[in-house]
């Protein structure tokens, strides 16, 4: 299982490849999961925004996490996998934390309960209730998906808890990270593409990124020249990406990732389960001539 110590670099949020008829595509899975593994990423995310978990069943979780770790297993490779289990249900979460545990999870990423809006008090007996399953939890604060925020106090709480081992920050900017950085504090990995570099700056661990899909090695080489010791070359190269991040989120993820994995002929079709829909020909075009650019 995963600690706080594992809790730095490069994080891939999976997508989870379909058929042309809307089911789980696990030949493109077991494909698009060995390309990943042969680069030096830190972690594997399963069941995330990026793999469109309201969409996804726990059966397709459970073949997606078998087929992980037997791609693993082949290759020797000891990279952590990640499963979100995150619900606005308190005892579901946990229901899904356990059954995440007994699939040989390394932790369970778990979003703030979205929808309802619970208060502060919610939220904090939410992962106080949660971090008792046993499997270490990685918090996953987004409310520009939630509807709702925990104050800096709320999440300093959170991350005291003794089962949660960091945060992932997709709070769209710099001032939580600077603000749980004035005090001793558990790593935070960068959940917005955008702000990667700068938050690396501002003392993030890495990031869990799902624009690095497409050009995983160059984001390796931005986190690595960052802890070398090289700022520049690392925000030199991140500048190069400014535009193709940009493209990526231009219509909602991951229907530029799955474009642009189908062009590269890693799965097979950029197929999205409804209401997602596949990517205009107009984001297609701008993040083509961004990526040659």
């Amino acid at each position: 299982m995963m600690n706080e110590q594992h809790i730095h670099g490069i994080f891939i949020p999976l997508i989870t490849p379909f058929t042309r008829d809307y089911k789980l595509d696990i030949d493109s899975y077991r494909k698009y999961v060995t390309y990943l593994a042969g680069h030096d990423i830190q972690g594997l995310v399963v069941n995330g925004t990026t793999g469109e978990s309201p969409t996804v069943s726990w059966d397709e979780v459970k073949q997606m996490v078998q087929v992980t770790q037997d791609v693993l297993k082949s290759m020797n490779k000891n990279i952590p996998i990640v499963i979100g289990t995150g619900t606005n249900d308190t005892y579901s979460t946990v229901h899904r934390t356990e059954m995440a545990a007994e699939l040989g999870a390394d932790a369970a990423m778990v979003v703030t309960p979205y929808y309802n809006r619970p208060t502060q008090e919610g939220i904090l007996e939410h992962f106080r209730v949660v971090s008792r399953v046993g499997l270490p939890v990685l918090v996953y604060e987004i409310p520009v998906r939630t509807g709702s925020r925990m104050t800096i106090d709320t999440i300093r709480k959170v991350l005291d808890l003794d089962g949660v081992i960091g945060l992932k920050d997709s709070t769209g900017g710099l001032d939580l990270l600077l603000k749980l950085t004035q005090y001793e504090t558990k790593p935070v990995l960068c959940g917005e593409d955008a702000y990667f570099h700068a938050m690396l700056c501002q003392g993030a661990a890495g990031g869990m990124l799902a624009s690095a899909h497409l050009n995983i090695q160059k984001y390796v080489d931005i986190y690595q020249r960052f802890v070398a010791g090289d700022m520049n070359g690392s925000r030199d190269n991140f500048m190069l990406l400014e535009s193709v991040i940009q493209h990526v989120f231009a219509e909602p993820a991951p229907a530029a990732i799955k474009w642009w994995l189908t062009q590269q002929e890693i799965i097979a079709a950029e197929q999205l389960r409804l209401p997602l829909m596949p990517l205009s020909d107009q984001v297609k075009q701008g993040l083509l001539n961004s990526i040659v650019s």
